[in-house]
Parts: C-alpha cells; sequence; structure tokens
C-alpha cells in the first residue's frame, strides 16, 4: 500500500515538484546551518551545550545552529515569537482579533505582515543578548563594536532568510514551512546521537535505554491517538424547494478534533520557556549583587527537572486553549452554520447552538491538552523518578512529540492531495 502510494507521488508531476521542492529547502536550510560567524571557539561552545540543559534544548531545536553559532543561530524563534505577541495582542485589542477571524485572506496576510516585520527587531535583540551570555559565558572572547554590529545585522539577516524559507515551504510546498523545518533541524542531529550512543555504549545504562525507548513508544502511540481522535457534533440541514428541485435534508457531522492545535502549543510553549533560562543566564555574572542572586535563582530553578516539568506542563495546556480560541470561533461556526440552512438537533441555531459547541469544545480540549502535556513531560518525570541526569530524556521527549505531530500532519496532506486527484 505504501509502496503504491510512493509510486503515485512521484508519478504526479506537481506533487512530485512540491515534495522535492520541500526538500531542497530543507537541504538549504542544512547548509546556512553550517557556516558559522567567525571569531568563535567550537571547543568551548560544545562544552557549553553539553553542559546546559535549557541551552542543549535550545540547540536541538535550531539542528545544531546555535552551537556552531552559525548565521541561522536562532532559527525560527524570532518568528515564533513575533506570533505569540501578534495573537496576544489579538486578545487586547478587539481589532486586531477582527481583522485576524473576520478580515479574510487579507486580513491574516495582514497580521502575518506584521508578525514578519517584528521578527527583525526580534532577533537583532535576541542576537545581541546571545553574544553578551556566551561572552560571560567565556565561550566568545570580546568582540569590537564594528564586528558586534556586523554580527547581529548577520544573525537577524539569517533569522528573517529562515522565515522566508518556512514561507515558500507553505506556500509552494506542502505542509506547514515551521514546522518542518523544525523537524529537519531534530531529525538532522539523529545520526550524530546514536553514533554517540554506541561510541558510549555502557551495559550498566541498559535500564535507561530501555526506559528511554518504552517512553518513546507510549509517546508515539499518545500523538497519534491524540492528532486522530475527535468528537462528531451531528448537524442536520434543512430542506429547501428551490424551483422544481429540492435542496437539503441530510445529515452529516461537524468534527471537533481533541487537539485542533496541533504541535503550535509545544513550539510555542518551548519559545516561552527558554526566556527565564536566558535571562537568569544574562544576568548571573552582574556586578548588582540583588540582580545577580536574582538570575542565579531563576538559572537553577529551570534547571531543576520538576519545575521545567510544571511549567512546560502548564504553558501547554494554556497555549492549547490560547491557540484554539484564535483560530477555532463556535460564535462563527454556528452563524455559518445558520447561513447555509443547518442545525444541531435539539438545538436553536445561532446563540444557543454556539454555546453547546463551546461547551463540547471545553470539553475535548481540556482532554486533549491534558494529555498533550502529559507526553510532553514524561520524560522529565522519569528522569526525576529515576534520578538519571541525562537531558536527552527532557529533549528526546519534547523532540519526538514535534516529529510524530509533523510526520502526521504531512502525511494527512499528501493523502488529501492524491485523493483529490483521483476524484479529478
Amino acid at each position: 500500500m505504501w509502496t503504491e502510494k510512493i509510486i503515485a507521488i512521484f508519478k504526479l508531476r506537481d506533487l512530485r515538484n512540491k515534495i522535492l521542492f520541500v526538500l531542497a529547502m530543507m537541504v538549504v536550510f542544512r547548509m546556512a546551518a553550517n557556516i558559522p560567524l567567525p571569531g568563535i571557539d567550537r571547543d568551548k561552545l560544545s562544552v557549553f551545550f553539553d553542559s546546559n540543559q535549557f541551552f542543549g534544548l535550545m540547540n536541538v531545536f535550531t539542528g545544531g545552529a546555535l552551537e556552531k553559532f552559525s548565521i541561522v543561530m536562532l532559527g525560527l524563534g524570532p518568528y515564533i515569537t513575533g506570533l505569540i505577541i501578534m495573537q496576544l495582542l489579538t486578545l487586547i485589542f478587539p481589532k486586531m482579533k477582527e481583522m485576524y477571524q473576520e478580515g479574510g485572506e487579507a486580513g491574516k496576510q495582514k497580521f502575518n505582515q506584521y508578525a514578519r516585520l517584528s521578527t527583525v527587531p526580534l532577533a537583532a535583540l535576541q542576537g545581541f543578548s546571545m553574544i553578551k551570555l556566551l561572552q560571560g559565558q567565556g565561550a566568545i572572547g570580546e568582540i569590537s563594536i564594528p564586528v558586534m554590529f556586523s554580527a547581529i545585522i548577520t544573525i537577524a539577516a539569517g533569522a528573517v532568510f529562515l522565515m522566508w524559507i518556512g514561507e515558500l515551504v507553505t506556500e509552494k510546498g506542502i505542509g506547514n514551512g515551521i514546522s518542518l523545518l523544525i523537524f529537519a533541524g531534530i531529525i538532522a542531529g539523529v545520526p550524530a546521537s546514536v553514533y554517540q550512543v554506541i561510541q558510549t555504549w555502557d551495559p550498566s545504562q541498559i535500564p535507561f535505554y530501555f526506559l528511554f525507548v518504552l517512553a518513546a513508544v507510549v509517546i508515539i502511540t499518545g500523538v497519534v491517538l491524540v492528532n486522530e481522535a475527535r468528537r462528531n457534533v451531528p448537524v442536520s440541514y434543512a430542506k429547501r424547494v428551490r424551483g422544481n428541485k429540492m435542496y437539503g435534508g441530510v445529515q452529516t457531522y461537524l468534527p471537533m478534533m481533541l487537539n485542533p492545535a496541533g504541535v503550535i502549543p509545544i513550539i510555542f510553549a518551548l519559545s516561552v520557556m527558554m526566556m527565564p533560562g536566558m535571562i537568569g543566564s544574562m544576568f548571573a555574572e552582574s556586578s548588582i549583587s540583588w540582580l545577580a542572586s536574582a538570575a542565579s535563582f531563576l538559572n537553577n530553578a529551570f534547571q531543576n527537572v520538576w519545575i521545567y516539568g510544571i511549567c512546560y506542563f502548564g504553558l501547554v495546556i494554556v497555549f492549547t486553549y490560547f491557540y484554539t480560541a484564535v483560530t477555532f470561533d463556535p460564535k462563527n461556526i454556528a452563524t455559518n452554520l445558520q447561513k447555509m440552512g443547518g442545525f444541531v438537533p435539539g438545538l436553536r441555531p445561532g446563540k444557543q447552538t454556539s454555546d453547546f459547541l463551546q461547551l463540547i469544545l471545553n470539553r475535548v480540549l481540556l482532554f486533549g491538552a491534558i494529555f498533550l502535556g502529559l507526553i510532553a513531560v514524561m520524560p522529565s518525570i522519569i528522569q526525576g523518578a529515576t534520578g538519571i541526569q541525562s537531558f536527552s530524556f527532557v529533549i528526546g521527549g519534547t523532540a519526538l512529540l514535534i516529529v510524530v505531530s509533523v510526520v502526521i500532519e504531512t502525511t494527512k496532506q499528501i493523502n488529501s492531495q492524491l485523493e483529490m486527484r483521483e476524484y479529478e
């Protein structure tokens, strides 16, 4: 069955071109991730990232670009941060929400343009902060002002370039460009991780390997279940007579996904989780005693696997509700159903239907968000329970969650493209 699908994909010219375009953009991303900025001691950087859970996690999601201090060292972080800020603004300013939800395609394009523009200052700020932070850790020596200015411009340009590639993949390829680039960055580190496991094989660590494989199986199974599960709400359409023809009178279902936000809550939660560690590391060497103490406390707190896991779990739940609230509006669904002559049996069209859909959404979303959060922090729970101090548990669970979700979403899109061409 899979061989037939692969053959069918490569027989269709436009679908084949889309997949090849995605693969080509991934190659460009990996090439950019291996172009370093000058004046960097790679050995010191490697030791630093291996000994720091927070920066090790950042390095994984940039595909090793941060450890190499490459021109795309920030990955898609600035763009994702810009999207988070813009979507938070929709909760504060009604006009922003109206532009995003009711402005149609033109409104969404304008909204995305604001997010793109915010990427530039955010990338410059994060680039400067990262350089100063690594200087404080001794991984980078003193840099002159012209070199610093050049490095910040290069880092910001790299972030914008990666954002552009991501949007090109979304527009001309298959799947979500941001998710696919993060997927490519994670997958790029797999060969090195496997090689490291082989080189450092220790029979006494067999329980550790067993727990890791068991957690991976549970995470993969859980992600598939969450992505595929849905609550079908029955919808009927009233009969309408137009001329000599009768329309409607059919029954169908409105699918309410258990997790309509997909992998986005995980990506958003990780972006927010990176901020406290970065702030704490930046000010840990401050000459102001109280600021240095507060920064050290914050940094140590987020190195604790339990605190990290609890905060991560909470943020996944919050962002699941937040992103769903921005992208799925029961009031609009109820209004559209009413315009098309549809109704939920036993409920009046309009507000009563809207309230019912909101109730169902809250119920399924609660279960989906908790389940997604538990899967995300499961490696942290295992690490805290067993006492095994290995960052690969924390990193591996989150990375595996994103990889499986992206594979499922991309596979669905490819299948839909194939089915559409079968109908044609």
